[in-house]
């Protein structure tokens, strides 16, 4: 019966990679260029605004500075840094930089929860981070400077966020997590995106098509499949599962721009799958929240989440 409930939370989980990974084509194809603050504003607060409608409720006592901070990192930081590596850096290459967040999320997690890395999972991140530089093809020659510090500042903001949240958030419900975070980082960027950038970036059709995608799917969808993983798996296998996001931008990539698909490729993708699912093998039990009644709402969201996508 455990094992099921943790294949469940894996698949839910998997939906944020996904999605996220899916957005790397829309932000590069869709979005307008040279806008990452008002990128970041546009793409945060509807999303936020459409979770908080569901789940009803504000932050209360201590929630209203942590969900300051995470949306900080969580949001504000990790969306503005991923908007400029997005047109600095060949998708490919950012989402490279990215996959190593089953690394630090394994590192931030033992120093800030504690918990020491598996073996399984250690073997497993390393496995499938060998993976996706097979599948991507890591060429760092004429690469620039700024974009790549701005994929790893980002991913490193997040992976910081992701493991806070996981300290701080296993009685929370997962709608209540994700509402907090994306109003609280849309509320930090919106004044800095008044100063730097002025008024708001004209938007066509094509650009609101892309920006509601990545509102609905890549924001709002994604990071309460995420949230509801960091509260049903450990860390680090949460982290693992985030190897998903380069195996769907190069899967996009082959069947929306018809990119070519070999040998390599094809051991790339089995390396990462290989790498996530033996990092996931675990005899650990699943965390349980304190307070029952939290958890029978958070089990009747995550199932929404699961069944209906938001």
């Amino acid at each position: 019966m455990e094992d099921k409930s943790r294949l469940r939370w894996l698949i839910v989980t998997a939906i944020a990679p996904i999605a996220w990974g899916s957005t790397y084509v829309v932000t590069r194809h869709l979005l307008p260029a040279d806008a990452p603050l008002w990128g970041g504003v546009l793409r945060a607060l509807p999303a936020g605004l459409l979770v908080l409608l569901l789940a009803r409720r504000l932050p209360h006592g201590s929630w209203w500075w942590r969900s300051i901070v995470l949306g900080a990192l969580n949001v504000g930081g990790f969306f503005v840094l991923v908007y400029i590596a997005g047109q600095r850096l060949p998708s490919s290459l950012a989402a490279t930089v990215m996959s190593t967040s089953a690394i630090s999320i394994m590192l931030f997690a033992w120093l800030l929860l504690h918990r020491r890395p598996r073996l399984a999972a250690a073997a497993g991140a390393a496995v499938g981070l060998v993976g996706v530089g097979i599948l991507l093809g890591f060429d760092p020659a004429g690469v620039d400077g700024w974009g790549v510090a701005a994929s790893l500042g980002a991913m490193l903001s997040s992976s910081i966020g992701f493991v806070l949240t996981a300290r701080w958030g296993s009685d929370v419900p997962a709608l209540d997590m994700t509402a907090w975070q994306l109003l609280a980082g849309s509320l930090v960027l919106l004044p800095v995106a008044l100063v730097l950038e002025g008024t708001p970036p004209v938007l066509t059709p094509t650009s609101l098509a892309g920006f509601a995608y990545v509102t609905v799917i890549g924001t709002a969808l994604a990071y309460v499949c995420w949230f509801t993983g960091l509260r049903r798996l450990p860390a680090e296998t949460v982290g693992l599962v985030g190897l998903l996001n380069p195996v769907t931008g190069v899967a996009l990539g082959v069947a929306i721009a018809g990119e070519a698909f070999g040998v390599a490729q094809v051991l790339g993708v089995v390396l990462v799958l290989v790498g996530v699912a033996a990092g996931s093998i675990s005899g650990r039990r699943l965390p349980r929240l304190k307070d029952s009644a939290v958890r029978r709402r958070g089990t009747a969201v995550e199932a929404s989440c699961a069944v209906r996508g938001l």
